[in-house]
């Protein structure tokens, strides 16, 4: 299939720039593969909808403070995204304006934190090199700001408004530059709520990188390779979920980066088992899932790997047709918008 399959005329209105006051409140697109149908629904919901045997597999990543602000010698002002550290004290980021960082440029951020421009690869990333008298991660804590992304709109002073907000309530492992945004619905009360039902709760923690968004840049699917981004599965959750997967009860993926972790899995070992690893599996038509049999996940871009992701799971048409319906029913989209449970 072509990347243009998976287009949809998408009003910016409906692109969510605040996420709503009450996590549980979103609206939840019900979508039933079986009956080929999808119904409104809301996500407080989503509980009543699991059965004893479930298992509801989140994500714990936590987003770091991964963008920041400086300014050049000259004064110019620069900001860096840091995409991840190749080694200690080097940084491959995301750049603006990249056209002034030569080699052996500095910039300052202030907290005794500068960076020195070593070089740029051919995809336009940056790489430097930080220097600082103190702790790296405690002085980002203080000059860091919150990595919303690009649709989300935010002044420069502004972007620490989301720092708790664009996080799950279950986050712990630091180490993403994006939130697992189908987590973001979760409460503690829906957690409980979930047990009360007879579901089980695992954790995996797979930190979301740049390949989670990159946009996909070929026409042909088959050409298209996703980014490997870090992932880690503990001896509990593997025994928990190889026992599901043995007494045939579902598993349920919250979000897409938690599907890539499980089929990334599954697809390299024929099971789950304890690891760390690079979530290095591209999803795309005709993939055949071998580990989740559910699907929470938020409405994603036009033309992007997460849409291809969900389409191959839910059916190009269903999806498609469920993409049709959101837009017509004005459901809110991407990172703080509306989620769709597939199931």
């Amino acid at each position: 299939m072509l990347i243009t399959d998976f287009d949809f005329e998408l009003p910016d209105e409906l692109i969510a720039q605040e996420p709503l006051k009450k996590r549980e409140k979103s609206r939840m697109l019900l979508v039933t593969r079986a009956s080929n149908s999808f119904a409104d629904e809301q996500f407080y919901n989503f509980p009543r909808f699991l059965k004893k045997g479930d298992t509801v597999v989140l994500n714990n990543t936590k987003v770091f403070p991964a963008r920041l602000f400086g300014t050049s010698a000259t004064g110019a002002k620069i900001e860096l995204f840091l995409v991840r550290e190749t080694e200690t004290g080097v940084w491959e980021t995301l750049a603006r304006p990249a056209r002034r960082l030569k080699a052996g440029k500095k910039i300052n951020f202030g907290e005794n934190l500068t960076a020195e421009v070593l070089e740029k690869s051919e995809e336009g990333r940056v790489f430097v090199r930080f220097e600082t008298n103190g702790d790296f991660d405690e002085i980002l804590e203080k000059v860091g700001k919150t990595p919303l992304p690009p649709y989300i709109k935010r002044a420069e002073n502004d972007f620490d408004k989301d720092r708790e907000r664009y996080q799950t309530i279950f986050a712990k492992e630091k180490g993403a530059i994006a939130a697992p945004t189908a987590g973001l619905h979760f409460t503690p009360e829906i957690l409980e709520e979930i047990k009360e039902a007879g579901g089980r709760l695992v954790e995996i923690t797979l930190h979301v990188g740049y390949g989670t968004f990159e946009p996909v840049r070929v026409n042909d699917l088959s050409e298209h390779k996703v980014l490997p981004e870090n992932y880690e599965i503990s001896d509990e959750t593997a025994e928990i979920l190889n026992q599901a997967k043995a007494e045939r009860g579902r598993i349920i993926a919250i979000g897409t980066t938690t599907t890539r972790t499980l089929e990334t899995a599954i697809s390299k070992h024929g099971k789950l088992i304890a690891e760390k690893n690079s979530a290095d599996l591209t999803i795309t038509p005709r993939y055949n899932f071998k580990a989740i049999d559910a699907l929470l996940t938020n409405f994603h871009l036009p033309q992007s790997s997460l849409l291809v992701l969900v389409s191959t799971f839910g059916g190009h048409k269903l999806i498609m047709e469920s993409y049709k319906h959101a837009v017509a029913e004005k459901y809110r989209f991407y990172s703080y918008g509306d989620c769709m449970f597939i199931c």
